[in-house]
């Protein structure tokens, strides 16, 4: 089993950065896909961002590209969202999950509590 744990989420001005952490204890991210995902208020929960935890391979939402970058550390156990250029549409609390990888929410059996972003203009 995997327990997760977000961090990072905050106020931010547009056009400025956060660092979003997802911690994993138990066990480790090796055999799974890590995600993030974001819900605004009154919206369905959206693809973010997925890294492929063996490969290192990246896909991001087109809403993202060129702006947020995932990564991870393996010695960690930790994943982690860089986002810059942040715009007040980002705002959302942001998810991280563990699961099979790919954009659909059903691929994914665990996930962190949330931690709120919001970027005012």
């Amino acid at each position: 089993q995997v327990q997760l744990v977000e961090s990072g989420g905050g106020l931010v001005q547009a056009g400025g950065s956060l660092r979003l952490s997802c911690a994993a204890s138990g066990r480790t991210f090796s055999s799974y896909g890590m995600a993030w995902f974001r819900q605004a208020p009154g919206k369905e929960r959206e693809f973010v961002a997925v890294i492929i935890w063996r490969s290192g391979n990246t896909y991001y939402a087109d809403s993202v590209k060129g702006r947020f970058t995932i990564s991870r550390d393996n010695a960690e156990n930790t994943g982690y969202l860089q986002m810059n250029s942040l715009k007040p549409e980002d705002t959302a609390v942001y998810y991280c999950a563990a699961g099979r990888g790919g954009s659909a929410k059903s691929l994914y059996d665990r996930w962190g509590q949330g931690t709120q972003v919001t970027v005012s203009s």
